[in-house]
């Protein structure tokens, strides 16, 4: 039996809405992480995060283009948050990431 299968589908879209907001500021607070800590760790990073955010957007018929679902992800424009806390990826998280995403 699902967790979820007692929810209506508004309230089910409410908690997971509260979820994805929850994560994102999460991970708004932690810029020491690198989104190739999470990509390899957990195979998604803020970027990812911020495609499916347009894609849900393209499926609503909403103009909401990459760049715009970085900034509502990242909390600032990306050039802005590169420059303030992205640090170069060491050669063991290029290596790790590049075994676990051939082709990337």
């Amino acid at each position: 039996m699902a967790a979820d299968q007692n929810l209506d589908k508004q309230t089910r879209t409410e908690l997971e809405a509260a979820a994805f907001r929850t994560l994102v500021e999460h991970l708004r607070e932690r810029t020491d992480v690198q989104n190739i800590d999470l990509m390899n760790l957990a195979g998604f990073c803020r970027n990812c995060l911020s495609k499916w955010y347009r894609a849900a957007a393209d499926e609503k018929g909403l103009d909401i283009d990459y760049e715009q679902a970085r900034e509502i992800v990242y909390g600032m424009p990306y050039p802005e948050w590169k420059a303030k806390h992205q640090n170069e990826a060491t050669h063991e998280q290029k290596t790790k990431f590049a075994a676990a995403n051939p082709g990337h």
